[in-house]
């Protein structure tokens, strides 16, 4: 790997940025709530399907309007899509602003489908300045948690990039990576957005492309160790199975690196010697002594030998 920075062509000059934190699922996710699980699940239910909020909900400025108090109720107390699709329907200068939260909403909800037919609707129906002003007031807060690639996830506030990573996680499970990667062209340069476009490209064969993008990558938190195993494993279909090996060591590297991901880069650098066919650790899979196959050969062949002259002797053709 070379030196510099850790995310080649993914440079953020941004000073502020959207993104929080980032996770990695694992499969044990949730086993250990155990008795404080039970007795706070009956307070977790009632805010599970709304829009998640950075701290306090903001409060309603003096003289709010109508549709303002309307559409800030239905997007941080209300748990249903329709109700802000409902608002979009009777105010179309606030449409787009209500069909992307209902989009978002839906989202949270796992209605991946359907959410990303809304936010398709929402980012291409334009907004007055009122809904502009509104979203500027009081949405910044709302947060929300993206999955960029298989078990890694990310906390974005309310902006393009979170509307448009959502927008293509639902296409990639959707079954549409043309669409999914089409809907990152976009964004600015950032490690969650080249999570997603390369996810994206790896599902179409394009493994020549995640190559190119993460030439260089350095192993500097969880979203670069993942994209470094996205590219370990395009450069083993691409037939490079040194890169791929140096990228794998990358991810080892860091000592901090989740376990999940540490687990999955021995995994792929054990099916790297398995492609290139060293098994010596496998007791049936070891090479006889040298010397040993070709002896047998010998000795059969020698038998034959020895056999066909008997059968001559004894007037065979």
């Amino acid at each position: 790997m070379t030196a510099g920075h850790p995310v080649p062509g993914y440079r953020d000059t941004r000073d502020l940025t959207p993104f929080r934190r980032a996770r990695v699922r694992t499969h044990a996710t949730g086993l250990a709530d155990g008795v404080g699980g039970a007795v706070s699940g009956v307070l977790r239910r009632r805010n599970a399907d709304r829009l998640s909020v950075a701290g306090a909900v903001p409060p309603l400025k003096p003289f709010a309007g109508r549709t303002a108090k309307a559409v800030h109720a239905a997007a941080f107390s209300g748990t249903e899509p329709e109700r802000l699709l409902l608002l979009a329907r009777s105010n179309p200068g606030w449409a787009g602003l209500c069909q992307v939260l209902a989009g978002l909403l839906a989202y949270k909800q796992g209605g991946y489908l359907r959410a990303a037919e809304i936010l398709r609707l929402g980012i291409s129906t334009r907004i007055d300045y009122a809904a502009s002003q509104f979203s500027a007031a009081y949405l910044g807060r709302v947060v929300s948690t993206i999955e960029v690639t298989e078990r890694v996830e990310v906390e974005v506030l309310f902006s393009e990039e979170s509307v448009f990573l959502a927008l293509s996680h639902c296409l990639r499970e959707a079954g549409q990576p043309v669409a999914a990667l089409a809907a990152l062209a976009g964004l600015p340069p950032s490690l969650p957005a080249a999570l997603a476009r390369c996810t994206a490209a790896s599902a179409l064969g394009r493994h020549r492309d995640v190559a190119d993008w993460t030439e260089g990558l350095l192993n500097a938190d969880e979203l670069s160790a993942a994209l470094l195993l996205l590219r370990s494993r395009s450069l083993r279909a691409l037939g490079d199975r040194a890169g791929a090996q140096a990228a794998l060591s990358e991810v080892l590297r860091r000592r901090k690196t989740s376990r999940a991901l540490r687990n999955d880069a021995l995994t792929d650098r054990a099916l790297l010697a398995v492609d290139a066919g060293r098994r010596a650790l496998l007791p049936w899979s070891r090479r006889p002594p040298a010397g040993l196959e070709d002896g047998v050969i010998l000795k059969d062949a020698e038998m034959r030998r020895l056999w066909e002259r008997d059968w001559k002797d004894l007037g065979g053709e």
